[in-house]
């Protein structure tokens, strides 16, 4: 008795998350990141904190622009702006990772840039302000506070960049 398996198509086993998975860690970073907002915002009040070591504070600001409050002196157009291109860059996110699930350090990336940029979006939306706490200084010169949010967009950045080296790497080594 022969057993013809021509018919069955079988996948490759990958080491790679399916794409769901990429974004449930996505998810995982915006709850963090709200969870410490939180915290922050029980424990203090706005322009309060609390001198954790010579070079660190912990301090609650309210960020109505951008990157280094960039443009929070604005007449608050921004917030809508930002919360919509918020939404608009996780979409495409979404789409990047569903088309690439199996480029690991990419697919990290997006992850985190995209849980990041949704826990900013939750409090522009619901606060009118992004929520920073996270206070490094070296002497008088204060680096602009940030949260855990912005930490993960930073830390996907920098691995989008390495991924985009490495690719250039592997490109140039071919013969």
């Amino acid at each position: 008795m022969s057993t013809n398996t021509s018919n069955v198509t079988s996948k490759p086993l990958s080491a790679a998350a399916p794409w769901w998975m990429w974004v449930t860690l996505s998810v995982v970073v915006v709850g963090i990141d709200q969870w410490t907002k939180g915290l922050i915002l029980d424990a203090f009040l706005w322009g309060g904190g609390h001198d954790v070591t010579d070079f660190f504070n912990l301090i609650r600001v309210h960020n109505t622009g951008v990157a280094f409050s960039f443009m929070a002196s604005n007449e608050g157009w921004q917030r809508w702006f930002f919360s919509a291109l918020g939404v608009l860059a996780s979409a495409m996110m979404v789409w990047l990772l569903r088309s690439n699930a199996t480029e690991k350090l990419f697919s990290f990336a997006l992850a985190m840039i995209m849980g990041g940029a949704i826990g900013n979006v939750i409090d522009r939306l619901r606060l009118g302000y992004v929520v920073d706490f996270l206070d490094f200084h070296w002497q008088a010169w204060h680096f602009p506070a940030f949260n855990a949010a912005d930490s993960a967009i930073t830390l996907g950045a920098l691995c989008l960049i390495v991924d985009e080296l490495i690719k250039i790497a592997k490109k140039k080594a071919r013969p």
